[in-house]
């Protein structure tokens, strides 16, 4: 769990904006940064299926910072799906009205704010395999409580 907190819905927007033109600094994207680009492209970009898309922003995003997307760093498809799978199903049960940052730090605030959430679904040995990285490989310890 974070004690990072969004100050506003223009915040998210501008992390969401910049890593879709690549111009997020690296070290602004943090675990924080991650969820809340995630929550705007599933909350506000109906142009955008973020099960589809974010592959390739992020590998986009990568490159552009000099991340190679290789077998052992980069881009990792499982971790992604599964984050975006979370972040939907938290959006989905806030409260009517409420505003995208304070769904944001809720969701900080919860188990799945902590970069770790993961390794309650999947053990490392699998999480962190090259066919985790490269496509969808299901939890191997305990079942995700939401499905996509």
């Amino acid at each position: 769990m974070s004690t990072f907190q969004f100050s506003s819905d223009a915040q998210i927007e501008s992390i969401g904006m910049q890593v879709l033109a690549c111009t997020l600094p690296k070290a602004e994207w943090t675990h924080a940064a991650h969820l809340a680009a995630a929550a705007w492209i599933i909350a506000v970009r109906n142009d955008l299926h973020a099960a589809r898309d974010m592959p390739g922003i992020i590998s986009a995003y990568n490159e552009a910072c000099g991340v190679a997307n290789t077998d052992t760093g980069g881009y990792h498809e499982t971790i992604t799906q599964a984050s975006l799978l979370a972040v939907a199903a938290f959006l989905d049960a806030q409260p009517r009205g409420a505003t995208l940052h304070a769904a944001c730090n809720a969701l900080l605030a919860s188990p799945y704010g902590s970069k770790d959430w993961l390794l309650r679904h999947w053990s490392q040995p699998v999480l962190f395999s090259v066919a985790a990285r490269r496509g969808w490989v299901a939890p191997d310890l305990l079942p995700l409580p939401f499905s996509g």
